[in-house]
């Protein structure tokens, strides 16, 4: 057996932690430059604040609401995963962090389920104060489904989908569009041809669905009807691509600060590289204005170079990239967002060198070994390339930011006895 932890509305429950006040309150958290709604507490949820709405066109609501609003703090949540993450492992023989709030994890041989799931429940809920739901079932599907049930259906906030008649009920009730994998287009063409629900579609003929839904939509199928096929990795795999991109909080004109926000970016791809032990063959660079200021001249700029040997080294990738952003620079555009991606990407200790590589890697490696170790130590970008620059006025808008009260001392709450 299998459960899925899913963490309930993690971004609005982060922010409660430290801040036991907004229980029961509207929370709204906001994406890159406080732009759009990327997380809503159940009480926004009930106002009718949809998900991705631009935030100026719900601001009567927040007004009239007193909803709580917050830029999002992606320092905060990472650490609070980490925890939540820690603590259930635990408590499991094998676990997958599959995404930032939720796990897959193996129940098999535990007993009482439903008792090990409530348990996990409460122990999660008093180490770290992030509410979970849990789904058990079979399969990775049918958790999907049984999570779906714990979270709108349940008290406990867990439930056990192991019998094959509350199988077909729960699949019965749940309608095809909020299957895992099924996106609109596929959900659209499902109800056009009459499957309304993950029952009806477990119904359908394998080659139809094969052929409709390809092999990955079959295999989703086989395990609604409880036959695994995706199996739990608790090894993330490798990344075949890496991207750092962000939208500038100010109008951005002048090429000096492009080379510090692009050489930021290139900065936290290759320390991305290092920290899954990669290196990248490949490295682009791209800019361009905004669309949705049509009255402004457009824009949009890309290269790519593809390395002679792989690396993962700060400086090189920032020197390509920087190379980059002068060949696709024009000058007389505003700019509003850069972006850097490494690609081609290969395993560290697979790295093919040029025949004519003039480089000491290894010196490179200790120099980017010792670099990373103060910064995790003593935190982001504490020691840096001088091209990264200080001032970073080019930096996202975040006016609501919370404080990282779990990663920075000067943040932390201070209690008085």
């Amino acid at each position: 057996m299998l459960a899925l932890a899913d963490c309930n509305n993690f971004y609005a429950s982060c922010e409660r932690v430290f801040q036991p006040k907004l229980e029961g309150k509207a929370i709204l958290v906001l994406s890159n430059n406080d732009g759009c709604v990327i997380a809503r507490s159940n009480e926004s949820k009930a106002l009718g604040i949809k998900m991705g709405v631009p935030v100026f066109q719900v601001k009567h609501l927040i007004r009239q609401h007193n909803v709580h609003v917050f830029s999002s703090n992606f320092t905060l949540y990472g650490d609070l995963s980490k925890r939540v993450m820690s603590t259930m492992r635990q408590e499991v023989k094998a676990m997958e962090v599959y995404s930032i709030d939720e796990a897959f994890m193996d129940f098999s041989g535990e007993g009482d389920l439903l008792s090990k799931g409530i348990a996990l429940k409460k122990k999660v809920s008093q180490h770290t104060g992030i509410p979970i739901s849990i789904g058990i079932a079979p399969t990775k599907t049918l958790c999907k489904v049984a999570g779906l049930i714990a979270k709108k259906h349940t008290k406990s906030g867990v439930f056990v989908l192991d019998k094959a008649e509350l199988i077909d009920r729960a699949l019965k009730w749940l309608a095809v569009e909020d299957l895992w994998g099924i996106g609109r287009r596929h959900a659209h063409m499902l109800k056009n041809m009459g499957i309304k629900t993950a029952y009806d579609l477990c119904r359908a003929e394998e080659s139809w669905i094969k052929r409709r839904l390809s092999v990955v939509g079959l295999r989703m199928v086989k395990e609604l009807k409880g036959i695994p096929c995706f199996r739990l990795e608790e090894h993330a795999s490798r990344k075949k691509n890496i991207c750092t991109s962000r939208s500038f909080g100010k109008k951005v004109t002048h090429i000096e600060e492009l080379k510090e926000s692009v050489s930021n970016y290139a900065s936290n791809c290759a320390y991305k590289l290092r920290k899954q032990k990669s290196c990248a063959t490949r490295v682009s660079v791209f800019i361009h204005t905004n669309p949705f200021r049509p009255t402004d001249k457009q824009y949009k700029g890309f290269t790519s170079f593809v390395l002679d040997s792989p690396t993962n080294d700060s400086m090189e990738i920032i020197r390509f990239a920087l190379k980059g952003l002068e060949k696709i620079y024009r000058p007389g555009y505003t700019y509003k967002k850069a972006g850097i991606i490494v690609g081609d990407i290969v395993p560290q200790q697979q790295q093919q060198l040029s025949l004519f590589d003039s480089i000491d890697r290894q010196k490179q490696q200790s120099v980017m070994s010792a670099l990373d170790k103060i910064n995790d130590r003593m935190g982001r970008d504490k020691v840096r390339l001088a091209v990264q620059g200080q001032a970073r006025q080019w930096k996202m808008k975040r006016e609501k930011l919370s404080p990282s009260y779990s990663t920075r001392i000067d943040e932390a709450l201070t209690v008085y006895l």
